[in-house]
């Protein structure tokens, strides 16, 4: 069985984000896999990189922590809703301070692309948006499952990357949010039981960025 970790990116508990990470969380414990939590937005941290990439940035204690939860995980479980087509800005940020070069990824010789260094692990990504399944598509061009899914979590080595990507939530009757929840319990009970893959620890990186000192 896995240990997942589910990184909730929506500021309410209590919203129909907070209810499809509870039910996938409840169905993943009862088909006999772990699962953690973190509450994105309750992490205390300086969003900004002061210097972009060109130099390390001190993690804050609660980056450290879910630094290792990620490292801990055989599959990482995003759950937040679609603003302005775009995770929410806290998710992004966490994504900046923690995904960063050495850690998640690695430039090397004679390679035009870097090496992901969270290889191994698995991620679920269930995102909600107001927008209907065709705009999302022939107008936004399914922008997350490229910017997120591909560029961000591939691009570190994370796969599968797998969506469960939900519509119209803004006009969206209660009978037909709990048939989704029903069906993300489902979904993280399928996802339990898959195999590990054999996750690798990612290096720790040094003042220059690189891993091993280099």
């Amino acid at each position: 069985m896995q240990h997942a970790l589910l990184l909730f990116g929506h500021p309410e508990p209590d919203s129909f984000n907070g209810q499809l990470a509870a039910r996938y969380s409840a169905g993943y414990r009862a088909a006999g896999g772990t699962i953690d939590r973190i509450d994105l937005a309750e992490l205390a941290f300086d969003p900004v990189l002061r210097a972009g990439y060109r130099t390390s940035q001190p993690l804050e204690p609660d980056l450290e922590r879910l630094r290792a939860a990620i490292e801990r995980a055989d599959r990482l479980v995003w759950v937040f809703p679609t603003w302005w087509a775009a995770p929410p800005a806290f998710v992004r940020a966490v994504i900046e301070r923690v995904f960063v070069p050495g850690w998640a990824f690695r430039y090397e010789p004679g390679r035009a692309l870097p090496r992901g260094l969270l290889a191994g692990r698995s991620a679920r990504v269930i995102v909600t948006m107001d927008s209907p399944g065709w705009w999302y598509t022939a107008v936004n061009h399914r922008v997350i499952h490229r910017s997120f899914g591909t560029a961000t979590l591939s691009f570190c080595g994370v796969a599968p990357v797998e969506f469960t990507t939900i519509h119209g939530v803004r006009e969206m009757a209660e009978a037909r949010r709990e048939a989704w929840c029903d069906r993300v319990s489902a979904i993280a009970a399928g996802d339990a039981r898959a195999r590990p893959r054999g996750r690798t620890s990612a290096p720790q990186i040094t003042s220059s960025g690189v891993p091993g000192g280099a």
